[in-house]
């Protein structure tokens, strides 16, 4: 039997003293209690239940940490396993057989036929700092290519790269230098208002064509050293690029000696319905950034790259708590889960990518319904024919579906991601589906 969303008052009067408190304490981060003013307690698979007795379903899971549902038993005694044996003892200096195991893993998963090493560190964002040291360290080349509403994180280093919203740069420059950015293959909205779904290819060619004519008139190829890059472009809005980019992508760095860095830290451990999203478009990137939903919930990243790359002398780098004992042995469990959801991952995705499509035959403020597996999303115009932006109705959306007990993110400037973890039912998508019409309905009033 299907548990149903429950929402009495939000928030409740617990809740309202647990946020007072933390904004008395806690810096602001992204935190909006206007618009999720959730408090948890506890979670199971796709549940939340709050601190007053409200309970929601999660399509955001932990934005994007937890794959296999909140509190897996696997996940769960994976921990209590490690943890009654030993916590930590830094990888740094020491060793453990479990982060071989869990490397060794990594690379056999990750697409390409060549020696790959794994680097371990604690966030997304440690690791794209980690992959910029390799590639600047492996090729000798310092400068790199990215992406327009790209997101790779919000540290000094590695913001350089992330070109998502102005508000992460604002007041931050100077960031690192050496990074060019250039047109994401955006098909429903690019510079060049190609429509890239019927014409795929001529989209592809003027990205190829931005890079050549554009970027090296003024940037030496030869001191490139990666072109960075989400598989799917995550807080940029879910898109999903033409099947053949980055086989064209990869044949352009390929001719200059250059690098791909994949950066699948949302993207990856099954959300799309492969291991890795890199997978559906068949290209071996040089190296993976992943995080997020490796650890099951317990921080942990890193990056499996090229051999040829790798730190060869003690120093070069390193973190204290960069492959956690803990971490690993929860993520070892997490991917033997997500390797067994996979199939469930690409059918139950193909279903909510047709209900979503649904909507937006039925609704004009639906301009594009996108995604792959269980990395889907929406976005939100004033009407089709402008396609012209519209994120207040995207946030009154949010604000009415979470009223009525499911959880949405926001993402780009307009659009909405449904990202449920990957063991959610048909059965429980029909209820979240039922509640987003009812949230879309209220917000057009």
């Amino acid at each position: 039997m299907v548990v149903r969303p429950n929402v009495k008052e939000l928030p409740g009067p617990k809740a309202k003293e647990v946020i007072e408190r933390n904004f008395e304490y806690l810096a602001v981060t992204t935190q909006d209690p206007e618009t999720l003013p959730i408090v948890i307690e506890r979670g199971e698979g796709i549940l939340v239940h709050d601190v007053d007795g409200n309970v929601f379903y999660d399509f955001g899971s932990g934005v994007g940490v937890l794959n296999v549902g909140h509190a897996h038993p696997r996940v769960v005694e994976a921990i209590k396993r490690q943890a009654e044996k030993f916590t930590h003892f830094a990888l740094n200096d020491f060793f453990y057989e479990n982060a071989v195991i869990l490397a060794n893993k990594l690379a056999e998963l990750a697409p390409g036929d060549f020696p790959k090493k794994v680097v371990y560190q604690n966030s997304g964002a440690e690791a794209n700092e980690a992959m910029m040291k390799l590639v600047k360290y492996g090729t000798g080349r310092k400068r790199f290519i990215a992406f327009y509403h790209a997101f790779h994180g919000r540290t000094q280093a590695v913001l350089s790269l992330t070109a998502s919203k102005w508000v992460q740069q604002d007041r931050f420059f100077p960031t690192m230098p050496g990074v060019e950015h250039i047109p994401y293959p955006n098909p429903y909205r690019n510079p060049w208002h190609i429509d890239g779904y019927a014409e795929p290819d001529e989209l592809v060619n003027r990205v190829i064509e931005f890079i050549e004519e554009y970027v090296f008139r003024h940037v030496p190829p030869e001191e490139v050293g990666a072109i960075v890059f989400e598989p799917i472009q995550g807080e940029g809005g879910y898109v999903v690029p033409p099947k053949n980019f980055f086989k064209e992508l990869k044949k352009l760095a390929d001719n200059y000696g250059i690098l791909l860095a994949d950066d699948e830290v949302q993207m990856g451990v099954g959300r799309t319905g492969k291991f890795w999203a890199i997978e559906h478009f068949d290209v071996a990137p040089d190296t993976i950034q992943f995080g997020k939903a490796i650890g099951g919930g317990i921080p942990l990243a890193g990056v499996i790259h090229r051999a040829d790359i790798a730190f060869d002398k003690p120093g070069r780098h390193a973190s204290t708590f960069g492959g956690n004992p803990v971490a690993i042995e929860a993520a070892l469990e997490v991917v033997e889960i997500v390797k067994e959801l996979l199939p469930h991952v690409q059918e139950v995705g193909d279903y909510l990518h047709k209900r979503l499509k649904e909507f937006e035959e039925k609704y004009e403020v639906i301009g594009d319904a996108r995604g792959l597996g269980l990395a889907q999303a929406v976005e939100i115009v004033k009407s089709k024919d402008t396609k012209e932006k519209h994120p207040e109705l995207r946030d009154k959306i949010v604000k009415e579906a979470v009223k009525r007990g499911l959880i949405l993110l926001g993402c780009g400037d307009n659009s909405i991601r449904f990202i449920p973890p990957l063991t959610i039912q048909k059965e429980e998508i029909d209820v979240a589906m039922e509640i987003f019409e009812e949230a879309l309905k209220a917000a057009l009033k």
